[in-house]
């Protein structure tokens, strides 16, 4: 049982830290295949162009249906990716709590 709660907990953070793995594959993927539309997303209309505000415009972008249109199938899988691996990890996390909890 202690082995199945770790491998929950361990699992948990896995799927946390691929969501944010598939942002950086995306961004890196666009960078080089669309790099016109990369530029769009990096570079805004005004002021000044930072890390942060990088990241709120992929954030929209993610879920804009921006990026299917592309029909590219490596950016579609990625982006499944990045929307399905935090619910999976909050799901491993609320198990091994469960686990916690009805076997104390």
């Amino acid at each position: 049982m202690i082995i199945l709660y770790l491998a929950l907990l361990i699992g948990g953070v896995g799927l946390l830290l691929l969501s944010y793995l598939a942002q950086y594959r995306l961004a890196a993927l666009l960078r080089k295949r669309y790099p016109q539309h990369w530029q769009i997303i990096a570079e805004p209309e005004n002021g000044k162009t930072s890390a942060f505000r990088t990241w709120i415009r992929m954030q929209h972008v993610l879920r804009s249906p921006a990026l299917p249109a592309l029909d590219d199938t490596a950016i579609d899988r990625w982006r499944q990716v990045w929307r399905f691996s935090p619910w999976l990890g909050w799901l491993c996390w609320f198990a091994a709590l469960a686990m916690r909890l009805l076997l104390h």
